[in-house]
């Protein structure tokens, strides 16, 4: 007991320590992390249980979208209190590598969302992992992450990258719409994209879960692939098995808050037409 008090201590301490002008958090957030980081530790969860430990901990949490967006001046966005499906993954994340580390105050946190967040650890509108296949290899690089492709070749495709969407669309985001050099940053970051291919399993192949066994496992991110014109991934989520079925642990939009969707993967994704199948992202 001693020990978790002084733990407490510590993590408050620091919730001061980082400087504001840099961050965008109320005390709320800040608490909030020092509440999950200590129950993680008090409940002595293991480190191959502290990632899931944590996504399900922020279940019902509220949906909002765009929380990042706060002007051009771009800060880190520390916001538990309302999640987005990428926000909801992110801080899920950091906080594993804040136990993962055994590096566990307020700071460290913040260190390791923006370390996840954005390319080269800048805080820049433009160096923000704003495509998801952007954000797998950044952080596959960086050793965060690791794109998982089945072994078996009869359940998976192959598609040449075409991504676009944000240099097309600026009057769609504030800050492209505010400062217009930005698009040009960001068709650079999508021309990078430019003849690559990746490796998908269509959602037609989820309907024979027993075939998904050996390469999806419970805390896996699933990673959405879209057919919408310009864009790679539509949505993202935490990957839970049930009943021998894979079922999806995500910030929905549909639901307006974190929920384990009750419908299994397979029947979620033949609901959404837009939706052709999934990429496998293991934390490491």
């Amino acid at each position: 007991m001693k020990h978790i008090l002084s733990l407490i201590i510590i993590l408050c301490w620091h919730i001061h320590a980082y400087p504001k002008s840099n961050i965008l958090y109320t005390p709320k957030d800040s608490i909030t992390v020092i509440e999950l980081l200590s129950s993680c530790i008090k409940e002595n969860q293991t480190q191959n249980k502290c990632l899931m430990f944590f996504a399900k901990k922020l279940k019902s949490h509220p949906y909002v979208g765009k929380t990042l967006e706060n002007g051009s001046h771009e800060r880190l966005v520390i916001n538990l209190r309302q999640l987005d499906c990428t926000t909801y993954i992110e801080n899920v994340l950091a906080l594993y590598m804040c136990i993962k580390s055994k590096k566990i105050s307020f700071r460290d946190f913040c260190n390791y969302l923006k370390y996840i967040r954005y390319e080269d650890n800048k805080v820049t509108y433009a160096t923000r992992l704003h495509y998801f296949s952007y954000w797998i290899e950044q952080n596959e690089r960086k050793g965060i992450v690791k794109e998982i492709i089945s072994s078996n070749p009869s359940i998976l495709k192959r598609s040449l990258y075409e991504i676009y969407y944000m240099s097309h669309n600026p009057e769609k985001y504030p800050a492209l719409t505010e400062d217009s050099s930005l698009v040009r940053n960001i068709a650079d970051m999508e021309r990078k994209f430019d003849g690559k291919s990746y490796i998908y399993i269509p959602k037609e192949k989820l309907k024979y879960p027993e075939l998904l066994k050996s390469t999806i496992k419970d805390g896996d991110i699933i990673a959405i692939v879209t057919n919408k014109k310009g864009l790679d991934i539509s949505h993202i989520g935490f990957a839970v098995w049930h009943r021998g079925n894979i079922h999806l642990l995500n910030a929905s939009s549909i639901h307006k808050k974190v929920i384990e969707e009750p419908m299994t993967l397979y029947q979620y994704m033949m609901r959404h037409p837009s939706q052709i199948g999934i990429r496998i992202v293991r934390v490491v």
